[in-house]
C-alpha cells in the first residue's frame, strides 16, 4: 500500500530541526567575560561544527532523495524512523565527545553513531528502491553509491584509529564530512535527464 510523502518529509524536517536545536543548547555560556573563558569551549564548539555539518548533509540528501519518489509505504516509514533514531543520538555523542576533549571512548562511540546513521540511510534508500522498482528514477539516481561504501570503510578505520589517537579518528570523521559536503549531483542530474528526455523524446 502506498501513501503520500508529504507527512514523512514534514516530520523528518521537524525532527532534524529539533536535533540541531538540542546540539546548540549543549554549548553552555561561560561564566567569565574574557577570551580566556572561551578556551574550554573550543572542543565543544569543534564537535558542534562537525555534527552540524553531518546533520545538514543528511537533511540535504534526504530532501533530494524525496524529490525523486512519488510515494512511500510502511517499510519506508519504518526505515525513515530508523534513520531519525540514529540521527537523534548525534547530540548525545557530540556533547560527550566535546565535554571530554576528544578522549578515546567518546570519539569511538561518535564514530559508531555516524556509521549507524550511514547504514540507516542506505536502508532507507534501498526501501525506496524496492517500493518504486529497479527501473525507477531513485534507483537510477543512486546507482552504485560508492560514497556510502567508502564512508563505512573510513568510519571503521577511524574507530580503530581512535583507540590509539582519538584526534586522528576525529580528523577522519571530518574527512568523510568533507567528502559528502561536496554537492552530490546524482539526483539533480538524473532529474535533468528525465526532463530533457520528456521534452525531446
Amino acid at each position: 500500500m502506498a501513501f503520500g510523502k508529504s507527512r514523512i518529509e514534514a516530520f523528518s524536517d521537524g525532527v532534524i530541526a529539533i536535533i540541531i536545536t538540542i546540539m546548540v543548547l549543549e554549548m553552555k555560556v561561560p561564566h567569565g567575560d574574557n577570551i580566556e573563558s572561551l578556551k574550554p569551549l573550543i572542543p565543544v564548539f569543534l564537535s558542534y561544527i562537525l555534527s552540524f555539518i553531518y546533520v545538514g548533509i543528511y537533511w540535504n540528501n534526504h530532501h533530494h532523495m524525496m524529490q525523486v519518489v512519488k510515494s512511500v509505504n510502511g517499510s519506508v516509514l519504518w526505515a525513515n524512523l530508523h534513520l531519525l533514531f540514529w540521527l537523534s543520538l548525534i547530540p548525545f555523542v557530540t556533547g560527550w565527545m566535546g565535554e571530554n576533549h576528544f578522549t578515546k571512548w567518546p570519539v569511538m562511540f561518535y564514530g559508531f553513531v555516524l556509521m549507524m546513521n550511514g547504514a540507516a540511510y542506505t536502508i532507507l534508500e534501498k526501501s525506496l528502491i524496492r517500493h518504486h522498482g529497479e527501473n525507477s528514477l531513485i534507483a537510477k539516481a543512486v546507482g552504485n553509491d560508492w560514497k556510502s561504501k567508502i564512508s563505512v570503510v573510513i568510519y571503521l578505520a577511524a574507530i580503530g584509529v581512535s583507540w590509539v589517537s582519538a584526534i586522528a579518528g576525529f580528523i577522519l570523521y571530518g574527512f568523510v564530512a568533507a567528502m559528502w559536503f561536496i554537492p552530490d549531483k546524482r539526483i539533480e542530474n538524473k532529474i535533468l535527464e528525465e526532463v530533457i528526455e520528456t521534452k525531446h523524446p
